[in-house]
């Protein structure tokens, strides 16, 4: 029987030093399988902090973590790369690998230490490669891409994981609208095949066009969290931001605005 929740957060607390401010300060979550979760709040929430403690990349001070109900301290680093992958904002490559060689990179927790990809890992790369609109530049070299390719291959390379829980950090921020909706498109349908999806992100409309679970955070704190529909509200969103917000349906959509904004048009 697998358990309610993919991923679970008890009261967890963390900073970078024991003098320095606490980024998180007593987070408590349950994410339901299966979705997309979008984790909304302004720079400094302590966004990209939560996923890196979620991936086993930092150790939080206090709290305790369970993802597919068994401690996140029962897994070994095998097992964590296996079923969590991570897209990063940006990331350094310092070797010249083709785009495709990159993406192999995906399939390294299914490989002994000295063992090479065989013609699965090469397939499954290129599944990958196709569905990130960037089989045509299989053998470029990556260091060669621009930003937005090579946000597009490091999406890929997670994809060639295959994980059961994808976390992805502010993944569209550096695309234009056409491959945004692309990646969109792309992490729905992973959701529809069982994968969990989280996204950190700063933007609430993106959040209102692709989420079915949304965590409101300010400070390292949890303002609210829950579906969609009964979050992304205009009393939750003003509080997070700190400004007045409006949020508004249309055509059986959410869309919200700075009333800052509105008052000026």
């Amino acid at each position: 029987m697998s358990a309610p929740y993919i991923l679970s957060l008890s009261d967890l607390r963390f900073g970078y030093a024991k003098k320095a401010p606490t980024v998180l300060q007593g987070l408590s979550l349950d994410i339901p399988p299966g979705t997309v979760t979008a984790i909304l709040g302004p720079n400094g929430a302590g966004k990209t902090t939560l996923l890196r403690i979620v991936l086993g990349l930092l150790a939080p001070q206090a709290g305790r973590i369970s993802i597919d109900g068994k401690p996140q301290k029962n897994y070994s680093r095998q097992q964590m790369s296996r079923l969590i992958g991570l897209v990063p904002q940006s990331e350094y490559v310092p070797f010249d690998f083709s785009v495709l060689e990159f993406v192999l990179l995906g399939r390294a927790p299914y490989l002994s230490p000295l063992e090479m990809p065989g013609e699965t890992d090469r397939q499954i790369a290129l599944e990958a490669l196709r569905a990130m609109g960037l089989e045509h530049l299989r053998n470029r070299s990556t260091p060669s891409l621009s930003g937005g390719e090579r946000q597009l291959a490091m999406i890929a390379r997670a994809l060639a994981q295959q994980p059961r829980l994808l976390l992805l950090d502010e993944p569209t921020s550096h695309l234009d609208l056409g491959n945004r909706d692309r990646i969109l498109s792309v992490l729905r349908a992973r959701a529809r095949a069982g994968v969990t999806i989280i996204f950190t992100t700063h933007d609430p409309n993106l959040v209102a066009a692709t989420a079915d679970y949304v965590v409101l955070m300010r400070r390292g704190a949890l303002l609210a969290a829950g579906a969609l529909a009964a979050t992304l509200t205009a009393e939750n969103l003003s509080a997070t931001y700190g400004i007045p917000v409006q949020v508004i349906r249309w055509d059986g959509r959410l869309f919200v605005v700075s009333e800052q904004i509105s008052e000026m048009d």
